[in-house]
Order: structure tokens, then C-alpha cells, then sequence
């Protein structure tokens, strides 16, 4: 699937809500979801949607994956979209997990530089230091094995490498509102308590609409200091 379709199909306004429903109306099917993002396979197999509703990372994952293409050692990306509300759309290609052992071979050798990955260690510290100096609570490098996956050729890449620092980030939107508002667009957080937290969730009941409400009123509130 192209950037031209992808943006056919859902059209020029779509948040992660409306990209779901339109991958899934042409037979796209459920098949995973994360803490920050869910997936849907492609009818034929050969190809994955990755949607989150709130992804400040995206963009320098995308970059990642165009930059270090000629290694062959990230997914095949088809497609990047910025969706309303600060999510983020990836089209790759379908992969499968590898063994702990491999993900954590993988991993070490990334970051020893080792000869065989020096190229992807290049692009990956580039892009990495660029994002820890632009985006508030950029993490450091996501070393979770389930990141590292086989292509359909049998050849290992790695993927979602950044990422938000979760657990400070929401932190300071619970605790400090304002200070999340100050920082972070209300167009690129609209839908911040609406990423899945498969992996590490369930929300709490009552969470987020706690964290709509603070945040609402922190926006309330910086709206009215700058009237």
C-alpha cells in the first residue's frame, strides 16, 4: 500500500478511530496490540498497519526505517501518515518473532556497533540523539527482544526502537498537567488516553477520563493566561 493510497482511503482528517475502521472495511483484520500502538494484517498476509492514537515518536521511527532501508535490517516500510490528534500510521511489512536469544544477540550487537550492524548503529544514534534533543520525554532505546523480528526471507530487523518514556511522561500528565500542556501540543496529545496499554495495562477504571479531565482544564487554564 502506497502514501497514495493509505491517504485515499482514509482521507485528509482521519484519527486512529477512523484509520481502524477504514483498514478494516477493506478486510484488513485484528492481529495484536502493544502498549502504544495495535496492528491489522493485510487480507493477503504479506503486510501490517501499525495505528497508534498517540505516538510523538512516530515520525523519528519512520526516518529510521527510509534511512537505514539499504541495510536491510529494519521493516520495509510502505507507508507513514500523521493522524489527527497526534497519532501515527505505519505501513510495514509482516514479520514474525525470534527467539529471546537471537533478539538479545541482535540487541548487543547494535549496541556494541558491531561490524555487521555498524551501518543500522549509525542511523539508529543519528536519529536517536536528534529525538531525545526535540521531543520532551524521549526514551532511550527500547531493548525489549519482542522488538527484534524476522522478515519473510528468514533475515532479522529490529523495530520500535524509540519511544516515549511512558511512565514519566503520563506521571507528569496526572500530576503536573500543566506541564505536559506547556510542552506538548493539544493537537499532537488530543488522544493520549487512548493508546491501548496491552502490554503493560490494563487502565485503571476511572484513569482516563481522569487524565482527559486534568488535561482539559490545564488547557483551560493556559488559554486563559495567554487571553
Amino acid at each position: 500500500m502506497t502514501p497514495a493510497e493509505v491517504n485515499a482511503l482514509l482521507g485528509p482528517e482521519a484519527d486512529h478511530r477512523q484509520a481502524e475502521r477504514a483498514f478494516l472495511d477493506v478486510g484488513w483484520t485484528r492481529c495484536g496490540a502493544g502498549d502504544w500502538a495495535f496492528a491489522l494484517r493485510s487480507p493477503d498476509g504479506s503486510t501490517v498497519v501499525r495505528i497508534s492514537p498517540f505516538d510523538p515518536v512516530g515520525p523519528y521511527t519512520a526516518t529510521l526505517y527510509r534511512e537505514a532501508a539499504h541495510t536491510r535490517q529494519v521493516p520495509r516500510l510502505f507507508a507513514h501518515r500523521r493522524l489527527t490528534g497526534g497519532g501515527d500510521l505505519q505501513v510495514m511489512e509482516w514479520l514474525s518473532a525470534v527467539s529471546p536469544g537471537q533478539a538479545a544477540a541482535f540487541h548487543r550487537a547494535i549496541a556494541e556497533r558491531a561490524p555487521e550492524v555498524a551501518g543500522l548503529a549509525e542511523v539508529i544514534n543519528r536519529i536517536h540523539q536528534r529525538a531525545r534533543k526535540e521531543l520532551p520525554w524521549c526514551g532511550p532505546l527500547d531493548t525489549n527482544p519482542s522488538n527484534v523480528m524476522r522478515a519473510a526471507d528468514g533475515h532479522l530487523v529490529v523495530a520500535d526502537l524509540f519511544y516515549a518514556d511512558g511512565l514519566a511522561l503520563y506521571q507528569a500528565a496526572i500530576e503536573n498537567p500543566a506541564l505536559v500542556v506547556a510542552k506538548i501540543p493539544e493537537s499532537e496529545r488530543r488522544f493520549m488516553a487512548d493508546i491501548p496499554l496491552a502490554a503493560s495495562g490494563p487502565w485503571e477504571p476511572g484513569a482516563q477520563a481522569a487524565l482527559r479531565a486534568g488535561l482539559a482544564a490545564a488547557d483551560a487554564d493556559a488559554a486563559q493566561s495567554a487571553s
